[in-house]
C-alpha cells in the first residue's frame, strides 16, 4: 500500500465560522441547493458528529451514482473536519480509501484560509492519475466557491 498525500490551501474574505458552519455542519442541506446540477441529495446517518456516516447522491446520468464517507471528526470550535471516503464509485479498485483533514483559519484581513490534506491509500503498485485527482479538487473549489458566493450575496445567512 502507498499513500498518496496532496494539501489544498484557498482564501475567502468570510471569516472562518460562517464558512465551517455553512460549508461544513449544514453542507446536507446547503449545498443541494446552491448546487443541484452536481449534487442530487446529502443523506446523513448520525448527528452529523464523529462516526456519522454521509452518503451523497449525485444526479442521474452523470459519472458516479453515489459516494459513502465515515465523519472521523468535528470540531465546531477549532473548524476542524476529517473524514473518509469509504464506499461508491469515487473508490476505484486499486483505491482503499481516501482521508480529508480540513481546516479553517483566520486570516490577518478577517477572512479565513482553509487547508485541506487528501491522503489517497492506494492498493499494490498502482499510481494515481493526476488529471483524476486534479478534476475531484476542482470540484471540491467549486463547492466551497458556491458556498462563499451564496454566503457573501447573504450576509445573515449562517451568522
Amino acid at each position: 500500500m502507498a499513500i498518496t498525500t496532496f494539501t489544498e490551501e484557498n482564501t475567502s474574505p468570510l471569516p472562518p465560522k460562517r464558512i465551517f458552519k455553512a460549508s461544513i455542519v449544514d453542507s446536507h442541506n446547503l449545498i443541494p441547493k446552491l448546487m443541484p446540477q452536481a449534487i442530487k441529495s446529502i443523506e446523513v446517518q448520525g448527528d452529523g458528529g464523529a462516526g456519522s456516516i454521509k452518503t451523497i447522491n449525485f444526479p442521474d446520468g452523470g459519472n458516479f451514482k453515489s459516494i459513502k464517507y465515515r465523519v472521523d471528526e468535528l470540531n465546531k470550535e477549532a473548524y476542524t473536519y476529517k473524514y473518509t471516503l469509504i464506499e461508491g464509485d469515487g473508490l476505484v479498485d486499486n483505491l482503499e480509501k481516501i482521508t480529508y483533514d480540513v481546516k479553517f483559519e483566520q486570516s490577518a484581513d478577517g477572512g479565513s484560509i482553509s487547508k485541506v490534506t487528501s491522503s489517497y491509500y492506494t492498493v499494490g503498485d498502482f499510481k494515481l492519475k493526476e488529471e483524476e485527482i486534479k478534476a475531484g479538487k476542482e470540484k471540491v473549489l467549486a463547492m466551497f466557491k458556491a458556498v462563499e458566493a451564496y454566503l457573501l450575496q447573504n450576509p445573515e445567512a449562517y451568522a
